[in-house]
């Protein structure tokens, strides 16, 4: 997947579209995230133990990932990534605006 948690990401289509939030959350079995204040839903919960009181909560549900382009840290743009390996041998995902190499998180 091109993005991970704590990825601050732009959303390309649906009715978040233009929108920008960081990733609380991925599912990469079903190629979904969840981003922070984005596709909320409300929830309709009875009383329980842990919520005493019950009613309508709102919350973020998750967006597919192929909606979501990476914000780059070093350039600002939402971007497109390329995965290279470093002297070490492990994989870097790499900015292809401007070459940066983007740090988890």
């Amino acid at each position: 997947m091109h993005v991970k948690k704590g990825d601050k990401v732009k959303v390309l289509s649906g009715n978040e579209r233009g929108k920008s939030g960081k990733i609380l959350k991925v599912f990469p079995g079903t190629q979904r995230a969840i981003v922070e204040g984005l596709n909320m839903i409300k929830r309709h919960t009875r009383p329980s133990q842990r919520n005493q009181q019950g009613g309508i909560i709102e919350r973020e549900a998750p967006i597919h990932v192929s909606n979501l382009r990476l914000i780059c840290p070093g350039c600002g743009k939402a971007t497109g990534i390329s995965r290279t390996r470093d002297a070490e041998g492990r994989l870097r995902r790499v900015c292809k605006a401007c070459g940066e190499t983007i740090a988890v998180g």
